[in-house]
């Protein structure tokens, strides 16, 4: 029996799983103190997308294809099925509670991409009964697929639908695995980790060196780094902020942006 077999034994049972959980923290614990000499470092990771760069759906196209392929996000064929990490929605989806009657037609036709917000209070973390779901020092609002005992709290807690369930094992909708990044497996939920495990080896995201300058990344609590200086020159907007979530992801339009 695997650990996140055992794990979901015990959550069924209410026998242990505490104490389970809490001797998993210590070892995990002990294990992030050891970094790499290379990793990226920040004490808040955030994103800055400027939409207006993304000029056709081949520039979008770009960036999704290549953080599936990194991630090993299986190609399921079916939407009611699908798993994504990053995809697109138009203004009206992405910012419902911005709707305006004067919008400007450029905006109204645009496309965002979208993805987890690793928000700072993330409610995903709050409902996961196992902890497979948790927020790094960094920010970051990461993982354990081991935990994940598929109870989809998370999915229903995620106001910005960023989570996916794999009803079937992944690996048969995968072309080609990239064996640097581990596969999931059937009853797990998965999203976006903005790549921390390349943050850890000195690398950006996939997404950010696949966008050709569309997508930056940076520390949010350093007023000198690349996202809070796009930040400081120009306006932006993030998905739900009414909710408190505290999202991570900042939205650069373009001209015509601030009529939204």
């Amino acid at each position: 029996m695997n650990r996140r077999d055992f794990i979901k034994l015990m959550a069924s049972l209410g026998i242990g799983s505490a104490l389970v959980l809490e001797g998993i923290d210590k070892i995990e614990a002990a294990a992030d103190r050891v970094t790499d000499s290379k990793a990226l470092q920040a004490k808040h990771w955030g994103m800055v997308i400027d939409v207006s760069k993304f000029k056709t759906a081949e520039d979008f196209q770009q960036v999704a294809a290549a953080c599936h392929q990194y991630h090993n996000v299986p190609e399921i064929g079916n939407p009611q099925h699908e798993v994504k990490w990053i995809w697109q929605e138009d203004f009206e989806h992405t910012f419902a509670e911005l709707e305006s009657e004067y919008l400007s037609d450029k905006v109204q036709h645009m496309q965002f991409p979208v993805l987890c917000n690793h928000c700072e209070n993330p409610a995903c973390v709050r409902v996961c009964p196992t902890k497979a779901t948790f927020k790094r020092a960094d920010g970051i609002v990461a993982m354990d697929y081991h935990r994940c005992i598929g109870c989809r709290y998370c999915m229903a807690a995620c106001p910005y639908g960023a989570r996916s369930f794999n009803f079937f094992d992944p690996r048969s909708y995968i072309d080609q695995i990239n064996s640097a990044v581990p596969t999931r497996t059937k009853g797990v939920v998965e999203k976006c980790t903005f790549c921390m495990e390349r943050l850890d080896k000195g690398q950006q995201p996939v997404c950010v060196e696949a966008s050709g300058g569309a997508i930056m990344f940076g520390d949010l609590d350093n007023p000198n780094s690349s996202v809070r200086q796009v930040l400081k020159d120009n306006f932006f907007i993030r998905r739900k902020v009414e909710l408190g979530t505290g999202p991570s992801v900042y939205y650069i339009i373009g001209g015509g942006g601030a009529s939204a």
